[in-house]
């Protein structure tokens, strides 16, 4: 059953008088954001000029929001907490913006916005205005870690700020509508990976006003015991706060509060004492109306308490006199002459519920994550080499490699960095870092467990979401984070990672932000190595959904081996401002450079791999491109085959590690310029180009090149099932039988006497096609194929005992 709180009043009648003050003056503002153009504090009757022409914005949740900012503002000062606030419904923006004006953070950030009623008409008429700030909860919003845009990951955005942060409180809300999506369902959950001792307190307020754009919300509408027992299942102790009598409601939560970090202070104290057993951890129900304090009836129907108040309540206001009229009636409800003194800055009632500098959540450090950012102590990834005698002709797991490096950057910061993945550490081959750490874990354990541990600091939770929103929480508090995936699931993301974009995007625009560390992706277990799993496995796309976002924030690397892989690796980690997307394997696969040879490619990102050409300087009847490791493989083993068919053909052998190379110096801070890019691929001879992902994104990149239209890419083409490694190659014509065939058909002089050869390769691919569906695995000189610099190795057609 249900906690009740509405017991003994615990607030003072001055307490309580200057909490609703506060309340009623953040309310004010926040529909004078969404309305009024001028007049801001109606010391004069309300005209169509003074009304916005485009009313838009969010009132529903709103005052739900200023009532918990208000009462956590009181008890940051009682207790002299360190506190943030996350708040789920972001498209309550009027609200935060209307307390950091309170607080006076937003006029020190923005010192146009000053406190008084020339400022406030500034703060009313920038609302979701041309030129202006959004109508959600956003970077340019003070005190913000959450876009007003994320629904749904505002508790994984909260568990991760607090993750290595004892003392932080987040105070996290929750919206009922939010409430009802797959990534917050998921994020129950994170309280089993929280260690009490060490990292900080989430505090979930789940407020229910009842609906969303046009239909009730679930949790609004099951019984109180049905929702009780959910919380509860979840792993907290709920209290409940519910009504729509003001003064009630401020005692009532007041006690909620209270009752909560009286709680979370005995909890941390005997966590502190050596009890980290999981607790069940409080939290707080808050049931409003929505749009509480608004309008309730408007053209002879209900808004508050109903979904009509979820955006504008009413939209005529410039137009109609009655609509006019009853805003006008609506703000004046609030008695703005009561809050405001005769400059128009709220009277020292309001002006002192807040806490000092940075206590104040509207400028806790923690909101603006890169203040706190301390560099990472990086171990020298050099000595994590693979030793390369010579090119090609070596295996080795490069992931496993850069498990090495992981584990040792993880034993050097173990107070700032994390790393994260959906299940899958051990199977993307990075289980060394278990050797500095456990996995975090918080319930039950059993005697065959692996590495589970209260302070664990490898993230696994078989649910993206959540892990991106740990992550994104944890590098906007000022640490640093690796997230690892199978390449074919982390589409699961890409609205998360379209909003991280969007933010670094306008935070690169705001001087008061500070760089956080980047957001760096390990996509492994990729297409070309998804044949066991098959087609449901397969998928290189995430790569075109990055590209299309902003140049300044995102990167792609694609390195062909464990040197390149631990210098990109090394590049990523040091970076700020960035979502950088990695691309490598994790099977055995042949190993082709130095790390001499592997710092300066990566340092280049593009570059002629001198060894494996054969053009010596000159024009080049073909070149042979390649980005991604199979790739690369592949058109290493195409240029064999040509060699060996014919020895006095010019061959350029290019590689791609940074894919932002291929786009010109014009669109892409990496970009080429056209006089770089034609000194690789020229200006006019066929380019043969083994991609690992879609080939039209090369196009893409590629469309304003001079030798764009002799550009011939091969890479996924939607085409997988359960075989082989190389018959994936095969099903989509990457290959180095089609590699080479298709540099052959470009190459004029060959025309007339590549018929034996071509024949010959047609007939590889016939004898592969017989052989693995017989043998269930490829051929032997495919599979002990290694590079040779005279263009040898296996032949073509081998008779060897099967």
């Amino acid at each position: 059953m249900k906690k009740k709180t509405s017991a003994p009043r615990l607030l003072g009648d001055s307490q309580l008088a200057q909490i609703d003050a506060w309340w009623r003056a953040a309310n004010y503002l926040s529909v004078g954001q969404i309305y009024l153009l001028d007049n801001p504090l109606l010391r004069e009757p309300l005209l169509p000029d003074h009304i916005k022409p485009r009313l838009l914005g969010h009132w529903g949740t709103t005052p739900g929001l200023n009532f918990i900012y208000a009462h956590l503002n009181r008890a940051i000062m009682q207790r002299d907490l360190d506190t943030i606030y996350v708040m789920g419904p972001g498209h309550g923006g009027p609200g935060p913006v209307a307390a950091s004006w309170l607080e006076g953070t937003y006029t020190e950030t923005y010192p146009d916005i000053t406190q008084d009623a020339d400022g406030m008409r500034r703060l009313f008429r920038q609302f979701s205005f041309p030129g202006g700030i959004p109508s959600h909860v956003a970077p340019e919003t003070p005190g913000s870690i959450h876009e007003g845009g994320e629904l749904g990951y505002a508790l994984s955005h909260a568990y991760g700020a607090a993750f290595d942060n004892p003392d932080l409180i987040v105070a996290a809300v929750v919206g009922d509508g939010e409430a009802e999506t797959g990534p917050l369902a998921a994020s129950w959950q994170s309280n089993k990976f929280v260690d009490p001792a060490r990292d900080g307190t989430v505090l979930p307020i789940l407020h229910l006003n009842g609906y969303k754009i046009a239909n009730p919300t679930v949790l609004a509408r099951i019984t109180p015991e049905e929702l009780d027992h959910l919380l509860r299942g979840y792993g907290h102790t709920p209290f409940y706060v519910e009504g729509d009598d003001p003064t009630q409601m401020h005692h009532d939560f007041a006690r909620a509060l209270d009752a909560c970090l009286d709680a979370i202070h005995e909890i941390k104290a005997r966590a502190r004492d050596g009890d980290v057993r999981r607790p069940l951890w409080p939290m707080i129900v808050l049931r409003s109306p929505k749009g509480w304090t608004g309008p309730k009836v408007v053209d002879g129907k209900k808004v508050e308490g109903s979904w009509r108040s979820h955006q504008v309540p009413f939209t005529q206001a410039r137009e109609d006199d009655e609509h006019r009229a009853i805003l006008e009636e609506w703000m004046r409800s609030y008695r703005p002459e009561e809050l405001f003194d005769s400059d128009g800055a709220p009277i020292e009632a309001i002006a002192t519920l807040h806490p000092d500098g940075d206590r104040r959540m509207s400028a806790n450090p923690h909101s603006n994550g890169g203040i706190l950012l301390r560099g990472l102590r990086m171990p020298d990834f050099r000595d994590h080499a693979v030793a390369v005698s010579s090119p090609g002709t070596t295996t080795g797991e490069s992931t496993r490699v850069l498990g090495g490096l992981l584990r040792d950057v993880m034993l050097a910061n173990m107070e700032n960095f994390r790393v994260f993945a959906p299940d899958e550490n051990n199977s993307n081959r990075l289980d060394a870092v278990l050797e500095a750490t456990d996995r975090a874990w918080n319930a039950a354990t059993v005697a065959d467990d692996d590495h589970l541990a209260v302070d664990g600091r490898v993230m696994e939770i078989l649910s993206e979401h959540t892990l991106q929103g740990w992550l994104e929480g944890y590098l906007l508090t000022g640490r640093h984070g690796f997230f690892s995936c199978y390449e074919g699931f982390i589409h699961i993301v890409d609205s998360m990672f379209n909003q991280h974009a969007k933010w670094l995007t306008t935070t690169n625009r705001i001087p008061w932000r500070r760089p956080v560390a980047s957001l760096n992706y390990l996509l492994t277990s990729h297409v070309w190595r998804q044949d066991n799993n098959g087609f449901s496995h397969q998928d290189p796309g995430f790569i075109d959904h990055v590209v299309n976002k902003k140049p300044d924030v995102i990167r792609v690397y694609l390195p062909p081996d464990a040197n390149t892989l631990l210098s990109v690796a090394d590049h990523c980690l040091r970076s700020r401002q960035y979502v950088n997307v990695i691309i490598a394997g994790k099977q055995p696969q042949l190993q082709f450079l130095t790390m001499e040879q592997a710092i300066e490619h990566c340092t280049k990102g593009i570059g002629i791999w001198e060894w494996a050409s054969s053009d010596d300087g000159q024009e080049p009847d073909i070149v042979m491109a390649c980005a991604g490791d199979v790739p690369t493989m592949e058109t290493l083993a195409a240029v064999m085959i040509l060699k060996s068919h014919f020895p006095d053909l010019r061959i350029r052998v290019v590689n791609v590690v940074d894919l932002m190379r291929l786009k010109d110096d014009r669109a892409h801070p990496h970009g080429l310029s056209d006089q770089d890019f034609d000194a690789l691929f020229t200006t006019h001879a066929p380019v043969v180009f083994a991609y690992h992902g879609y080939p039209t994104l090369i196009h893409r990149l590629t469309y304003r090149r001079a030798n764009h239209a002799n550009l011939h890419v091969h890479g996924y083409q939607e085409e997988g099932t359960t075989t082989t490694p190389f018959d994936m190659c095969v099903l989509n014509e990457i290959d180095r039988f089609h590699l080479a065939i298709n540099a052959i058909d470009l190459i004029p002089r060959l025309r007339d006497i590549s018929g034996h050869a071509r024949e010959e390769l047609r007939n590889a691919l016939i004898r592969h096609h017989v052989y693995i569906r017989e043998h269930g695995q490829d051929l032997p000189e495919i599979r002990e194929w290694t590079w040779s610099q005279d263009g040898g190795g296996a032949p073509l057609t081998d008779d060897r005992p099967r």
